[in-house]
């Protein structure tokens, strides 16, 4: 009777000693009868949840995850790019172990293989599609009057701040739009950078001025004889000179023929506006009578008071059209 009394006592602390080593053994995952073994539940992959679901099925899971396009914008624009094409793909048999061995709730990082190439390659593309450079205002004539076209704004798309947002996108499980990174990059003129424009009538021995392309003045002007034509083009104010001193060209007509300083019988009166076409300008006279007749080698001659009120609202860079109406 005593040694069954001792056996029992030995077989109850024989239990309860294994009692705690049974306790602290993390427990099996659950199994269908007969069937796979099931992940813990709760446990997350990346961003998915696989808890309960079979290797396969978390799998399966896990890549169609993945799988999801990276998507774009800019503007009005979108596109989208799978992680496929930039050759990027999860690294799924070190989480599957990790997973089927985790405790119930447990976070498992999803490792991301990158193809940099790719991403730099497709960055390179997204700078040709969308990169543009800026377009500056010009002044052009129509209908003999100035018209100042559209500026355009730039862009430069950014590839290394591109490429950073791939592959925090792609390593982090981020599927969220990423709006295109890009420099933008501004027209050096607009149509506010115009000040005053000057187109010269020619045969009508006319001078119009305009502030942008709104109208100011006319003025009345002497052109080139016939033999030193006052040459037709796009040309620009270079040169603007107070009291300027006449230096005789190298032309046959004034050979022999010296400097004149400033004075009243300068031929340049008391104003040059000197253009961009060699030895042309825009300049008063001593010889009012001549204007409104074809009387210079080639410059426009204006009245003496009315090339200094021109000369005060022109400026070096003014556009300079001559047309032949």
């Amino acid at each position: 009777m005593r040694l069954r009394r001792l056996a029992f006592v030995l077989v109850l602390l024989a239990a309860l000693v294994a009692a705690p080593a049974r306790a602290q053994t993390p427990p099996a995952p659950p199994a269908s009868p007969g069937g796979p073994v099931r992940i813990a539940a709760g446990v997350v992959v990346g961003v998915t949840i696989v808890g309960g679901m079979t290797e396969a099925e978390a799998r399966e899971a896990i890549q169609a995850a993945f799988d999801q396009p990276l998507r774009f914008t800019f503007k009005r624009r979108a596109w989208r790019i799978f992680p496929a094409a930039l050759g990027s793909y999860p690294r799924l048999n070190d989480a599957m172990d990790a997973a089927i061995a985790a405790r119930p709730g447990q976070r498992i990082p999803l490792d991301v293989k990158l193809h940099l190439g790719n991403i730099n390659r497709y960055t390179a593309h997204l700078d040709r599609v969308f990169s543009r450079r800026p377009r500056d205002s010009r002044v052009l004539l129509r209908n003999l009057r100035p018209y100042v076209t559209k500026p355009r704004v730039g862009f430069l798309v950014r590839r290394t701040a591109m490429a950073n947002a791939i592959i925090r996108a792609l390593t982090r499980h981020e599927r969220d739009v990423i709006p295109l990174n890009v420099a933008v990059l501004r027209p050096r003129l607009t149509r506010a950078s115009f000040g005053s424009i000057i187109v010269i009538r020619r045969e009508s021995m006319r001078l119009y001025l305009y502030r942008n392309v709104r109208f100011v003045r006319r003025f009345a002007i002497a052109v080139g004889m016939p033999a030193y034509p006052t040459p037709l083009g796009r040309w620009s104010v270079v040169m603007m000179e107070r009291h300027p001193t006449w230096n005789p060209p190298n032309s046959p007509w004034a050979a022999g023929l010296g400097p004149v300083p400033p004075g009243p019988a300068n031929p340049l009166g008391t104003r040059w506006i000197g253009l961009s076409a060699a030895g042309i300008g825009i300049h008063g006279t001593p010889q009012p009578w001549t204007v409104g007749t074809r009387a210079s080698h080639g410059c426009i001659r204006m009245y003496m008071r009315e090339v200094e009120w021109l000369f005060d609202r022109v400026r070096i860079g003014t556009p300079v059209f001559i047309v032949r109406a």
